[in-house]
């Protein structure tokens, strides 16, 4: 079956665009994955705002990730939820969009965007216009059928070395060939932003894992700052990844997370580490 709008797509249906500036719209986890991590929520409202801005340009541009100023993690998602996604865009043109945005499940609150701005590229060099017009009429229609998505493969990195406590530091490499690959995007795969951060978590919780515990509970992601991506990732790129503590208090650390190539820097984030329990 095609994997084009199923292997990495994330709005099941758009349900409102108010003046293009407001749009909400849902998205079915499918019920039968092992999990469906926090990271994909992010990027199931980007994807949503992502509609918005392209049909505000008339399907000539579309975003890509770029920053983002403030990922609040809230709550983890379960497969068979449903969540349901807002974003309102607050500046878009042909050069670049602005947005912020929400997801909730079951009415409790998952994941927070704020501050995000995504570089606009020719829409031409990644997908079909047509392809993706006609998507979104379905969206906004009758929607698209749910549980397409199959999960994700199997994604490891491999620890190199750090300061324990301090700082560790880990080599990734991105799938050659995976079926998102032929939804993110048709005419130019790109390792996805949304798994990048997944990978830098987990690097995160590794290096939680050395600090000494908090005054209560334990060390439990709760914020990431200036997410920035700097360039494309491509199929099969390998990167190195690094982790730092930078601040320590009781009651919370600040990680500062860096992924680059031999030649570059491809991404920063800083991740702020609270008290508690599972997300």
């Amino acid at each position: 079956m095609d994997a084009h709008f199923r292997a990495f797509s994330f709005v099941d249906r758009i349900t409102l665009v108010h003046d293009g500036i407001h749009i909400e719209g849902r998205y079915a986890i499918p019920a039968g994955l092992p999990d469906f991590p926090l990271s994909l929520v992010g990027e199931a409202i980007g994807q949503l705002a992502a509609w918005a801005a392209m049909a505000a340009v008339d399907f000539t541009q579309r975003p890509m990730a770029g920053l983002a100023g403030s990922v609040e993690l809230l709550h983890a998602p379960r497969p068979g939820q449903v969540l349901e996604l807002a974003a309102d865009i607050e500046n878009v043109d042909s050069e670049s969009v602005e947005y912020r945005g929400t997801a909730h499940a079951d009415g409790t609150p998952l994941l927070c965007l704020k501050d995000c701005v995504g570089p606009m590229m020719p829409l031409a060099d990644f997908d079909d216009p047509e392809k993706l017009r006609a998507r979104m009429e379905t969206l906004c229609g009758s929607g698209a059928a749910p549980g397409g998505f199959p999960g994700l493969p199997r994604m490891e990195m491999t620890r190199t070395g750090g300061d324990p406590g301090q700082s560790v530091a880990a080599t990734f490499q991105a799938p050659s060939v995976a079926p998102f690959f032929d939804d993110h995007f048709p005419r130019r795969p790109v390792f996805p932003g949304s798994l990048l951060m997944d990978v830098n978590l987990r690097l995160g919780a590794l290096l939680a894992g050395e600090i000494p515990p908090p005054s209560r509970g334990r060390w439990v992601p709760g914020l990431i700052r200036d997410m920035k991506l700097r360039s494309f990732i491509p199929p099969g790129a390998s990167l190195l990844l690094e982790t730092r503590l930078k601040q320590l208090s009781p009651d919370s650390a600040t990680l500062f997370l860096e992924t680059r190539t031999a030649k570059e820097l491809i991404a920063t984030a800083s991740l702020v580490l609270k008290a508690g329990d599972n997300l």
